[in-house]
């Protein structure tokens, strides 16, 4: 480097005198190291056996980085009016984080963020469209 500059300058050094020591290199090393963690995506099993026990998959569903997966088996047993009571609940979430939500037999749920969306076939019909 101090050749080039000093045929640019004519021989003088003068140019160069001014940069400390580390300049004097032709690269510099630099590193890509964060403090910030990636951002993981979680598929989490959920039961549902009243309807208070939806809050935490709403909760993680909510925060963006989770695909439930819920089984309603046991409240269905239970009681039908609690179960579309927490299903429509389930959907509300689920529309207003712009996700999707199918059934899986009737028994599962699966609930999914903004940037998936669940594989339906033709003969399948759509939750919401029930």
């Amino acid at each position: 480097m101090k050749k080039f500059f000093s045929k640019l300058t004519g021989g003088a050094d003068s140019y160069t005198e001014d940069f400390p020591e580390e300049f004097e290199e032709d690269y510099v090393e630099l590193t890509t190291e964060t403090d910030v963690p990636k951002a993981k995506i979680v598929v989490r099993p959920f039961v549902v056996e009243d309807f208070s026990d939806i809050k935490p998959a709403l909760d993680s569903l909510r925060e963006g980085y989770t695909i439930a997966l819920v089984n309603v088996g046991p409240l269905r047993e239970r009681d039908m009016v609690e179960l579309k009571r927490a299903v429509n609940k389930l959907k509300k979430t689920c529309d207003a984080i712009d996700g999707d939500i199918a059934g899986f037999g009737t028994d599962w749920l699966v609930i999914t963020p903004s940037f998936a969306s669940v594989h339906r076939n033709k003969s399948i019909k759509a939750f919401d469209e029930e």
